[in-house]
C-alpha cells in the first residue's frame, strides 16, 4: 500500500505506510487524554481497524510522554456528567484489544494512569529505557477507573496489580520489564529503529490469523474450558479456509520463508 500521511487529526497524526498505521498522539504539554482527544481516536481508528491493507497498528506519543493519563483540569469536577464525558476512553481500548490485526503500543515516553490503561489493551508493549509506567492515581483519592483495574489484574495476577495500584506505583522500565508489564525495553537511541523493525515484523505476519488468535484467548479466557476448546475448534475451521494458512504450509514443505498477504 502507498504511504499515506493523513491530516492532523485534533490531537491526533495518523499515517499509514507499506500496510503499517502509525497514529501519533500529540497534545502538548503531556499527552493528557479528555473528551475532545477521545473523539479524535474514535474518528481515526475504525478506519484503520477495518482497513484489510493496515495489518499492524502502532500507537506512540510525543515528547517526553506517550500518554501522562486524564486531563486532571477536567477530571476536577467531581459529576457524573464528567465521568460519563471521558468513560469513551474505554471504547478506544476496546477498539484495539478486539482489532483483527496486531496493535503495537511504543512507550516511548512516561505512561501513567489512563495512558498506562491504553497500552494495556494493546498487543504488545515497547518501552523506551528512559520512560516510566504505572497507576498513579491513589495519589488523587481516585483509582484506575479506565480499565486499569480489570486489565491490570489479568496481566499481572489480581494480589501484584493491587500492590501497584494501591501503592500507585510508578515503575521504571527494568522493573515494568521484570513484572510483564511490557514486553521488552529499548535504550532510547535505539527505539525508533526498534519500533519500526517491530512493526514491519508484525505486519508481515498472517493477519487473520492473527484476529483469529486474538478473538479466541479473549473470549475463551472467560469460558469454562470445554466451551473454550470448542471455540478453539471453530476458529481452526475458519483458519483452513484462509490463504496464509495454505501459503504457510505450503512454504515449509518448498523450504522457502513464506510471503503472507493478511488474507
Amino acid at each position: 500500500m502507498p504511504e499515506q500521511t493523513g491530516q492532523t487529526t485534533g490531537f491526533l497524526r495518523p499515517a499509514v505506510s507499506e500496510g503499517i498505521a502509525t497514529i501519533t498522539i500529540d497534545r502538548p504539554p503531556a499527552n493528557a487524554f479528555d473528551p475532545a482527544l477521545i473523539a479524535d481516536f474514535l474518528a481515526v481508528l475504525p478506519p484503520l481497524v477495518d482497513d484489510p491493507h493496515v495489518r499492524c497498528i502502532v500507537l506512540r506519543g510525543t515528547g517526553r510522554f506517550f500518554v501522562a493519563g486524564a486531563d486532571i483540569a477536567v477530571m476536577r469536577e467531581l459529576t457524573e456528567a464528567t465521568q460519563r464525558a471521558m468513560r469513551p476512553w474505554v471504547d478506544v481500548q476496546r477498539l484495539l484489544e478486539t482489532a483483527a490485526k496486531p496493535v503495537l503500543a511504543a512507550l516511548n515516553g512516561h505512561a501513567l494512569g489512563g495512558g498506562a490503561e491504553l497500552a494495556l489493551a494493546c498487543d504488545m508493549r515497547v518501552m523506551a529505557e528512559s520512560a516510566t509506567i504505572g497507576f498513579p492515581e491513589i495519589s488523587l483519592g481516585l483509582f484506575p477507573g479506565a480499565g486499569g483495574s480489570q486489565r491490570l489484574p489479568r496481566l499481572l495476577g489480581a494480589h501484584q496489580a493491587k500492590l501497584l495500584m494501591i501503592e500507585g506505583t510508578r515503575l521504571a522500565a527494568s522493573d515494568a520489564l521484570r513484572l510483564g508489564l511490557v514486553d521488552r525495553v529499548v535504550p532510547d537511541a535505539e527505539f525508533d529503529g526498534c519500533i519500526r523493525a517491530t512493526a514491519r515484523a508484525l505486519a508481515d505476519k498472517p493477519t487473520r490469523t492473527i484476529g483469529l488468535l486474538k478473538r479466541i484467548v479473549r473470549e475463551g479466557s472467560a469460558l469454562p474450558l470445554d466451551q473454550a476448546l470448542d471455540l478453539e475448534f471453530a476458529a481452526v475451521l475458519e483458519l483452513i479456509r484462509i490463504a496464509d494458512a495454505a501459503e504457510g504450509l505450503q512454504a515449509f514443505l518448498d523450504k522457502r520463508a513464506p510471503v503472507f498477504t493478511g488474507r
